[in-house]
């Protein structure tokens, strides 16, 4: 069996595992999305699945759109007859490896809640400790239906009853998925707040840091922007060295030079500058801030760490727009 000749599809039975007695015990791998209706009657136009969904989801978010409508397309048109499909059950913590066997299927009797259906013959049952860390991760997406791509010689060699080389005592993706997991971590921080918190809101957030870190602060009156959004000092009254003028911006791209001067030209000699952004800095304000002993830049992933630090102290309504939980991930084990 080549990797290159066969497809090999992941599903999920549920956000819950709700699905699983009706794939395992009925043989059977099936998507919800009821309210879509029968799927074969949308045809092929791609369109004609994302309107579905628009008609029957009015208040679903504009970027779900064509996720949901193209998971759909593919079970219906895309997945096919001897494709290899992968089902990692919550119930058994069982990675179920099978072919399908049937065409898309609409029935609402089998399953009321689950009636998008194709036929599966199960062929293998494999432990989770069988895959690499890699494998586990990309066979976890979020999606409901998707394609295995970068550990499908993995899943192709289960099939064919290849072992695994077992003798080697450290898993290389390891190190990838915690640094994948990581990154969709940060990833998830910026967007949400670039989405949530423009122009003053953000500069309110970044005081509200600022003050979990020990600083009194005051925000400039929302309007146009003067150069200062923020004044940072240590005593109450804010007389005592050192003052500290914060300018940020709560755009996702690199600033430049210019922005950077401007700050910096409101800063006294015995005062201290500070920019902080979501996105980045050009390498010509990197430089300029440098040869600067008293200004400071601080960029978006370095505004995650300090989120980090300081998480379990934020305000309840900033934590409701970035919740996180604590979870451990695996780190690499040396020799």
């Amino acid at each position: 069996m080549s990797e290159d000749k066969v497809t090999i599809w992941g599903i999920r039975s549920g956000s819950l595992g709700e699905a699983d007695e009706l794939f395992l015990k009925k043989n059977l791998v099936a998507l919800s999305w009821k309210e879509v209706g029968n799927l074969s009657e949308l045809g092929t136009d791609r369109e004609a699945f994302k309107d579905r969904i628009k008609e029957v989801y009015p208040d679903i978010k504009r970027g779900a759109i064509p996720v949901w409508a193209g998971q759909l397309y593919r079970f219906v048109h895309e997945m096919k007859v001897n494709d290899i499909v992968a089902y990692p059950s919550k119930i058994d913590r069982i990675i179920h490896i099978g072919t399908i066997e049937s065409d898309y299927q609409y029935n609402t009797s089998t399953s009321p809640e689950f009636p998008n259906l194709r036929s599966v013959k199960w062929i293998k049952h494999v432990p989770r400790t069988n895959f690499s860390q890699g494998a586990l991760y990309e066979i976890g997406s979020a999606l409901t239906l998707f394609k295995v791509r970068n550990y499908a010689d993995e899943f192709l060699a289960t099939i064919e009853g290849k072992k695994i080389d077992k003798e080697v005592t450290i898993d290389e993706t390891v190190g990838i998925v915690a640094d994948e997991i990581m990154e969709s971590t940060r990833d998830f921080i910026l967007k949400q707040l670039a989405k949530e918190l423009k122009g003053h809101a953000f500069a309110t957030f970044i005081a509200h840091l600022l003050n979990l870190m020990g600083y009194q602060t005051r925000v400039s009156p929302e309007g146009p922007d003067g150069g200062i959004d923020i004044i940072a000092h240590k005593d109450e009254l804010g007389f005592e060295p050192p003052i500290i003028k914060v300018q940020v911006k709560s755009t996702v791209g690199n600033l430049g030079d210019p922005e950077i001067s401007q700050l910096y030209g409101k800063v006294d000699p015995n005062e201290f500058g500070l920019f902080i952004t979501l996105g980045g800095f050009t390498n010509q304000a990197i430089a300029f801030a440098r040869n600067k002993s008293n200004l400071r830049l601080i960029n978006g992933l370095e505004i995650v760490e300090i989120i980090y630090k300081y998480y379990e102290d934020l305000d309840s309504k900033y934590k409701g727009l970035i919740p996180l939980k604590k979870a451990y991930i695996p780190e690499t084990i040396e020799d």
